[in-house]
């Protein structure tokens, strides 16, 4: 018996023409898309590059504002050298008060500071042990008392300041006191309302921020450790880079700056000081601007 022949099998495929249709309409496709995809995968960069410099500029907005509202009283002063604008303060790592008088005869210790001769040691009321470690005094401390920042009871010029030697206990008669020795007697020229002193650390006598061309830079002077260990000369005097204190030898804050800029206004009536800053940081096309003022205690 004859079997009927099969018809051949029909083999379907795209054309080479069909392929190329198709690669265009993509491309076509491809292109509508990226040009609405476009904007915002670059808003979402641009938000990035631009939340970047804002945390830098806030950070070393907020790295200056704790600094300064640790400053001295009446030691805050700003100066200008061509193009850098210098911001420059006297911190305190703490604060104390005084014994204004000595205790009842029969006392051994228990010295109040006298103001009219130049006083060896005196009595902090409280102990200096039960502060936290990082605000204790230390030895070569500075202790200023009651800065005005006026000629002969300004800190820069070391009319009001006296380095420490030596702090130890007094629990004489239960009066947990601290007795303070100065390395060199001191007749500090005016006496505290509130018998307030200020301690100065010895790591950090000055410290100064310095708008240096592209880059804001923190610059520190160290105090000193023997003689009368206080560092200041006279109030003209500018600790914003100098032969023994070379700005590139500062660490860098911020960088890529485009302006940089600090005002001071201490005429308030209330002792208050105001700083203004002003920094704007570029990075690419990029440019964060950031304005920032700082309220300053100059209570003494």
């Amino acid at each position: 018996m004859k079997t009927p022949l099969q018809a051949p099998r029909l083999q379907k495929g795209f054309t080479l023409v069909e392929l190329v249709i198709v690669i265009v309409i993509m491309g076509v496709i491809g292109g509508v898309v990226a040009v609405f995809m476009r904007a915002p995968i670059q808003a979402y960069f641009d938000s990035g590059r631009r939340a970047a410099l804002t945390d830098v500029a806030d950070t070393a907005v907020r790295r200056i504002s704790r600094d300064i509202r640790k400053a001295l009283p009446n030691s805050v002063r700003v100066s200008t050298s061509g193009s850098d604008s210098c911001l420059e303060f006297i911190p305190t790592r703490n604060g104390g008060r005084y014994r204004e008088s000595n205790r009842p005869t029969g006392d051994t210790v228990g010295k109040g500071l006298d103001f009219t001769i130049a006083d060896s040691d005196f009595n902090m009321l409280g102990r200096n042990a039960d502060w936290p470690v990082d605000q204790q005094i230390a030895s070569n401390d500075l202790i200023v008392v009651y800065n005005l920042g006026i000629t002969s009871a300004t800190a820069y010029n070391g009319d009001n300041v006296g380095r420490v030697a030596s702090i130890s206990a007094d629990n004489s008669s239960g009066a947990e006191e601290t007795t303070i020795k100065l390395a060199a007697p001191k007749q500090f020229p005016l006496d505290s309302g509130t018998k307030r002193f200020h301690i100065v650390p010895v790591e950090e006598n000055v410290v100064a921020y310095v708008c240096n061309g592209s880059t804001l830079r923190r610059l520190v002077t160290p105090g000193l450790t023997t003689g009368t260990g206080v560092l200041f000369t006279n109030s003209a005097t500018r600790y914003c880079g100098s032969a023994g204190n070379p700005l590139s030898a500062a660490p860098v804050l911020v960088s890529d700056l485009t302006s940089c800029s600090f005002t001071y206004n201490d005429t308030d009536s209330q002792r208050n000081g105001l700083v203004q800053m002003s920094l704007s940081i570029t990075r690419g096309a990029e440019t964060v601007n950031l304005y920032h003022q700082i309220q300053v205690n100059n209570t003494p």
